[in-house]
């Protein structure tokens, strides 16, 4: 255990506040704003830029359980630790951990095929087997890029933060500027989807805001952590919702409301053409394959270090299949496989369900979790805590009813994927809760 903590690259303190606001952002705008921009307006019909704004205020309340667990108790362990801290070292903690994981490795894929789609663009390519290609090769470059060590990926991160932040804000503007502030997808009589429909695309808005977990997850690096892991999380929320906006917005002034579900997978490059011409297409391509490469970077970073953590706090099985270095180098590989997997067999509306349904499970657990077991200890709020757990209940319902309806066998593969990590997880630690404050580290 005291060597697999050495070799690994967990470094206290080397996360600066800037450095921790660009990985959230990173992680952000990287998969929420390419992927799943076409895909919100598909469920939200004209209304889909509030959805982006619904989908702040609901994890805004879900970032409090997280904001108060980490004052407390940061950690690397981020997520793992609060489940483990609420639930003790049971198959309750370590599913809900796990769901987490698959979800951030779900979400590379969503990202890598996000990537290649939009580097196809140009040469007119929107399907055939070049997607997966560029999607598992985007993927393997992250994996090597972590290889090299946590400063170049921090460094990496902020780099591509400024680039892609003000790249994406820019065509907003540009997009809006030039329809002289008209907003066409507002103005069209597409079929309305109705209440239910509008509260469904707030899951997959939610996606768009779920990096913020990443912060979480690198608690115990950022500097003073006490108080700078909750205003890095607000100040990244933030930003993203400026960020959102300006596209929805911009997206929403060059395309009707049938253009962007027709190019709902590269909405952005095709909003840009009318808005910028040719330049400007082409250019967002470029913003969005290095937006979409560091989110896969940031991404894979995070998970790995969450599932070594999983396994050091020994709630996941862990085989080494003969394979020499640290812990975090395995769990690199294992995630590097699952989402080149995913990648390949999934298309990008699958992929970002399959997400959504992990993640707002984890969510609620996490919720529940601090509500029953900590809140006392952590002074949070009884009410707060209780209205993320039932806006999460709500969107998880609607999400659930409007794939039932036009995709029921996503439900089906979550449903299974779900049962199947909480029952392997009993079966591996044969209890579901563990005493109270009992640690096995």
């Amino acid at each position: 255990m005291q060597q697999s903590q050495k070799n690994s690259d967990y470094r206290e303190g080397s996360i600066s506040l800037g450095g921790a606001v660009a990985m959230g952002t990173g992680v952000m705008i990287g998969a929420g704003i390419f992927a799943l921009t076409g895909q919100i307006a598909q469920l939200a019909g004209p209304l889909f830029p509030l959805a982006f704004i619904a989908g702040a205020i609901v994890t805004s309340f879900s970032a409090y359980s997280y904001i108060k667990m980490s004052n407390a108790w940061p950690s690397a362990g981020g997520i793992a630790m609060i489940l483990q801290k609420c639930y003790g070292s049971g198959a309750v903690a370590a599913g809900a951990a796990l769901l987490m994981a698959l979800s951030m490795v779900i979400a590379e894929s969503l990202v890598a095929r996000t990537f290649a789609t939009y580097v196809l663009r140009p040469f007119d390519i929107t399907g055939g087997p070049l997607v997966p290609i560029l999607a598992v090769a985007v993927i393997v470059f992250a994996f090597l890029v972590n290889i090299a060590g946590n400063r170049s990926v921090g460094l990496f991160s902020l780099i591509m933060a400024a680039i892609k932040i003000g790249g994406i804000a820019l065509f907003g503007i540009a997009a809006l500027w030039s329809s002289g502030f008209q907003f066409a997808a507002a103005s069209q009589t597409a079929e309305p989807s109705g209440i239910v429909g509008f509260i469904a695309s707030v899951a997959l808005a939610i996606l768009a805001f779920k990096g913020f977990t990443t912060i979480t997850n690198s608690g115990g690096e950022i500097t003073d952590p006490h108080r700078n892991v909750g205003r890095t999380i607000m100040i990244s929320i933030a930003i993203c919702v400026v960020v959102y906006l300006l596209v929805a917005f911009g997206v929403g002034a060059s395309l009707t409301l049938d253009e962007i579900i027709a190019a709902r997978d590269y909405s952005l490059a095709e909003a840009a053409a009318p808005a910028l011409g040719q330049v400007g297409f082409y250019l967002t391509v470029l913003l969005a394959a290095v937006a979409t490469a560091s989110g896969v970077l940031a991404s894979v970073f995070a998970v790995s270090r969450m599932l070594a953590m999983l396994t050091d706090m020994k709630m996941i099985p862990h085989s080494h299949f003969g394979m020499s270095g640290t812990i975090q180098r395995h769990m690199l590989i294992y995630t590097v496989v699952i989402a080149s997997t995913l990648a390949v067999f999934f298309d990008l509306g699958r992929i970002a369900s399959l997400g959504a349904f992990f993640y707002l499970i984890m969510d609620m657990v996490v919720h529940w979790g601090v509500f029953r077991f900590r809140r006392k200890e952590i002074g949070a709020a009884a009410t707060v805590l209780l209205l993320a757990l039932a806006f999460d209940a709500v969107v998880l319902a609607a999400f659930t009813a409007m794939k039932l309806q036009s995709d029921p066998a996503i439900v089906l593969y979550a449903a299974v994927g779900i049962t199947a990590v909480f029952i392997l997880e009993r079966l591996y630690l044969s209890r579901w809760l563990a005493p109270q404050g009992a640690h096995e580290h």
